[in-house]
């Protein structure tokens, strides 16, 4: 596992989601180290300079959650903060409903909480394919993504992330329908890097890994989503009850359209030790690049917050 760190003190665990590494939580690590902590952002299992694994059933949550351990035991720590997003918010999540005594808080963005759902993801996946595009469901056939995307990655990680972002509306990828669409049929083309929001340095940080790699290790997390499913029955009406704390991008696509009709009123009912929610104006799901400022003092404020520091409630 490849591990970017800096400072010192109690650990800071950043999780990155699809189609990230760990270098996505570049802008927050020398923030959180300032102010005391030691952050760790590592590339998770199929990403990065981190093992690239064929298996699906290695990039389950349970998998994973095992490393993250593993970090912990390496660091010789009792407990860690986990800041997770998309994927990695999923598996923050479950890393606090299987090892609570491993974590000494969660901080969230953009993907709450939910109950475990009534059935297989990817059956609702397959209903909702029926009527338009889905990447959840194009994503789950073996091969097919891996292909479409590894053939010009710089040209899908610009459009994915631009289509993401606040400055576009995501869910008008659903007006395609599925049947001979490839992901890259549906996504916008973007504008020329820079932007106001990310470098030409970040962006040839962030692709050089995907142009090395491919994206396989991270479309496995998806095919794993029907495994983390079955691995989770014992915890299908659990609550998380480690201290957490939310932040979302106001033009969240997640938050819009993959969490739900009332995400937050879920999310309450589901984290009773839930500290605050905040929304992050002007930001979409890459809300850490976004809008860095206003994350990294939400960030910095909560794990004060949570090693008992007085602060101050105006930020």
């Amino acid at each position: 596992m490849h591990v970017a760190e800096q400072g010192a003190g109690e650990p800071v665990i950043f999780c990155h989601g699809f189609p990230h590494t760990g270098y996505m939580w570049h802008r927050q690590l020398p923030a959180v180290a300032e102010a005391g902590f030691h952050a760790l952002a590592p590339d998770l299992r199929g990403y990065g300079r981190t093992e690239v694994r064929a298996s699906a059933d290695a990039y389950t949550n349970r998998a994973v959650i095992g490393d993250l351990l593993a970090l912990l035991d390496d660091l010789d720590a009792e407990k860690a903060v986990f800041v997770g997003i998309d994927f990695g918010a999923q598996l923050v999540w479950e890393l606090a409903l299987r090892a609570p005594e491993r974590v000494h808080g969660v901080i969230v963005l953009n993907n709450p909480f939910a109950p475990r759902p009534p059935a297989a993801p990817s059956r609702l996946w397959a209903k909702a394919a029926a009527r338009h595009f889905l990447h959840l469901d194009y994503f789950q056939k073996p091969g097919v993504a891996d292909a479409e995307l590894a053939a010009c990655p710089r040209e899908f990680l610009t459009r994915v992330y631009y289509s993401l972002s606040a400055d576009y509306h995501y869910l008008d990828t659903w007006k395609f329908p599925a049947e001979g669409t490839g992901y890259l049929d549906v996504l916008p083309e973007a504008p020329a890097l820079p932007w106001s929001w990310l470098s030409d340095h970040e962006f040839d940080t962030l692709a050089a890994d995907f142009e090395r790699t491919g994206f396989t290790g991270g479309l496995e997390w998806y095919r794993a989503l029907d495994r983390n499913w079955e691995l989770t029955a014992e915890y299908a009406d659990a609550r998380v009850g480690v201290p957490a704390y939310f932040l979302y991008g106001a033009k969240d696509p997640d938050m819009e359209g993959f969490s739900g009709r009332d995400p937050l009123t879920t999310l309450r009912e589901n984290v009773p030790d839930l500290r605050a929610v905040t929304e992050v104006a002007g930001a979409g799901h890459l809300v850490q690049l976004e809008r860095t400022a206003e994350v990294n003092t939400l960030i910095t404020t909560h794990l004060r917050e949570l090693r008992g520091a007085p602060v101050e409630h105006g930020n």
